[in-house]
């Protein structure tokens, strides 16, 4: 070992010393080379990414009704199929689905958005744009496996527009300009006049850890008449309406056509609160229809509340782009009671479009990533209807949902 140390002090010595002698001089007659310019390295090229997508539902059902007895058939139903695109470039992205139902192909979203961080967007096409909680989760993602009637009457569903959303650390925030969904069925030569809006949805959400979640939120939106077939009623009219909460058969339960109308306001509060495996979500709407001179204005509202819980699977977790609980991980057990209280009925303005009540008891099996599995039980009430009989209906559904 004594040997091996005084070799390597042997060679560091002589390297010193051969360092500081003075080096030969040589005398160079060519020019001095030029420097090397140090390029940087190029960047590596953006690839374009392209996703196949879709979904399939499965229904079975079993009604009991008071009336309209003839309409409310239990059975069998295949109520949505889609298939489409998602494509990404870079900040880019992009997405096209067809839907088909009942022997009819339907578009449904068609969009470009451009990500200006991972904190902004805009998006612009043919989607849901953001009001309230519900808008955060596509129609086969309903934990209370169809969405409250109160949604189905106050929300606009997909539209052609676009949304700028912004959202970092404690806010979130959207503002929509819109045209009405009719523009994406009919030319502006059938339409006439289309209708416009806008709309915002502003959430404060100091809590969104996993088992620990709290948002706070307010909706608002402005539009202006919709389109109707009836020639008196075009673009002078909204048509407000929910239906039974099933697929399998389509009964409408409310419906309020509010004529002689000039303008729509409207806003929405939510609250969204989780601790551990237990969650609650509610939310408000508020529907004025103003119009015109001898008319009085039309006064709308709704509510719903869902109590969650996961009684097998890990704590709720939030998803921030959405402002919403994400879907439960593969595996879970979930079970949501809910309330939902839709009026449509409003005697001042001569306009009687009936008054709901549902409760609903809903089963949620994640199976996998592809796979989920519902089970709903509900009792649906809705009266005070014009020309229509106070109508009970009681079912039990279930669903097998497939997206990959």
């Amino acid at each position: 070992m004594k040997k091996i140390y005084f070799m390597m002090f042997s060679l560091m010595a002589v390297g010193y010393t051969y360092a500081q002698e003075e080096p030969t001089t040589v005398t160079d007659t060519t020019e001095p080379m030029p420097a090397t310019p140090i390029q940087e390295a190029p960047k590596p090229e953006e690839k374009l990414e392209v996703k196949p997508g879709g979904r399939i539902l499965l229904d079975a059902g079993y009604f009991n009704a008071n009336e309209q007895k003839d309409k409310f058939v239990s059975g069998v139903a295949i109520p949505d199929v889609r298939m489409g695109l998602g494509v990404r470039y870079g900040n880019w992205k992009g997405k096209v689905d067809i839907g088909f139902a009942y022997g009819k192909v339907s578009p449904k979203d068609i969009f470009i958005e451009y990500g200006f961080s991972k904190h902004t967007l805009l998006r612009g096409g043919y989607f849901v744009h953001q009001f309230g909680m519900q808008s955060a989760t596509s129609s086969s993602f309903k934990i209370s496996m169809e969405e409250p009637q109160s949604n189905e009457a106050f929300f606009n569903s997909r539209l052609i527009g676009l949304m700028l959303l912004h959202q970092k650390d404690d806010f979130m925030g959207t503002l929509s300009l819109f045209a009405e969904g009719e523009t994406m069925k009919k030319s502006s030569d059938a339409t006439g006049d289309q209708g416009m809006g806008m709309m915002s949805r502003l959430l404060y959400r100091p809590q969104r850890e996993e088992g620990k979640i709290f948002h706070v939120g307010l909706s608002g939106a402005f539009e202006t008449p919709r389109y109707n077939e009836t020639p008196a009623l075009n673009h002078n009219s909204y048509v407000l309406k929910t239906p039974f909460p099933t697929r399998i058969a389509k009964v409408t339960a409310q419906q309020a056509t509010i004529d002689n109308a000039t303008f729509l306001y409207k806003f929405s509060p939510e609250l969204l609160f989780a601790r551990g495996r237990l969650g609650l979500e509610a939310q408000y709407y508020y529907v004025n229809v103003n119009r015109k001179s001898g008319f009085d204005n039309f006064k709308a509202s709704g509510a719903y509340g869902m109590f969650r819980a996961i009684v097998k699977g890990n704590p709720y977790e939030y998803t921030d782009i959405d402002g919403g609980i994400a879907t439960p991980r593969p595996g879970a057990m979930e079970l949501v009671a809910g309330y939902n209280y839709t009026d449509l009925s409003d005697p001042k303005a001569g306009i009687l479009g009936g008054r709901l009540n549902d409760y609903s008891l809903t089963f949620n099996y994640y199976i996998n990533k592809y796979m989920i599995w519902r089970v709903r039980a509900s009792y649906t009430g809705v009266t005070y209807r014009e020309s229509i009989p106070d109508t009970n209906l009681s079912l039990i559904e279930t669903r097998l949902q497939i997206k990959f």
